[in-house]
């Protein structure tokens, strides 16, 4: 029994190291082709929300509350390391533009910052995430964070950002503005209907209502 635990325990924890691992490798990946969809998947994968998402899904997988904090946060720092390891041995730079591959205090520092902030942030998107497995109303407010966080940094994109950036960055943040209300209106309009519809169920009293008899 403690084997197969341990085993399964195992699993799960190398496949979400792969996982962060793709995650960390699709956005540096996809900037070294000069193709509009690679572009913007380059520009979805290397965003923070979609970052935060993956810790708010590994959180939502997890069963125990502290493997749910500590899971996405190590795991999120393995990536930040995988990301800028990446960069610096395959950079990406104009053609003709001749750049010293020798890694230095910049890419110490990159990893040194956003390391501590993935681990920091990481923990309580993933409790977020496991908190959002509550059933009925109550885990609607949780289920939308991620769809709030990517409306809010595509529109401070959109104002800062879009007009050096380029049409296509402008309408590839657009897009995303987009699809996370619309994800947001699907995931609340799922939850009320999920919750009217068992609230109305009535052998959901009729259970209830045993359980509390035998018990």
């Amino acid at each position: 029994m403690i084997a197969h635990f341990l085993r399964a325990r195992a699993v799960r924890i190398t496949a979400t190291l792969a996982a962060a691992a793709t995650l960390a490798l699709i956005g540096p990946f996809m900037e070294k082709f000069d193709n509009p969809i690679c572009h913007a998947t380059a520009l979805i994968f290397s965003s923070g929300w979609a970052w935060a998402c993956f810790a708010f899904m590994v959180g939502f997988l997890c069963r125990s509350k502290i493997e749910s904090a500590l899971l996405p946060s190590s795991t999120l720092a393995v990536a930040v390391v995988v990301y800028y390891a990446f960069k610096a041995i395959l950079p990406t730079t104009p053609v003709g533009v001749v750049v010293s591959s020798k890694v230095g205090d910049g890419f110490t520092s990159s990893i040194l910052v956003w390391g501590i902030a993935a681990f920091a942030f990481g923990a309580p998107v993933g409790l977020l995430g496991n908190i959002a497995r509550t059933p009925g109303i109550g885990g609607i407010p949780y289920r939308l964070l991620i769809p709030l966080v990517a409306f809010i940094e595509t529109s401070a994109r959109l104002d800062t950002e879009a007009s050096s950036q380029g049409q296509f960055v402008a309408n590839t943040w657009t897009v995303i503005r987009i699809a996370a209300v619309l994800t947001a209106v699907a995931l609340l309009v799922h939850g009320l209907t999920t919750w009217r519809t068992q609230r109305g169920r009535p052998d959901a009293d009729i259970g209830v209502g045993a359980l509390k008899e035998r018990s």
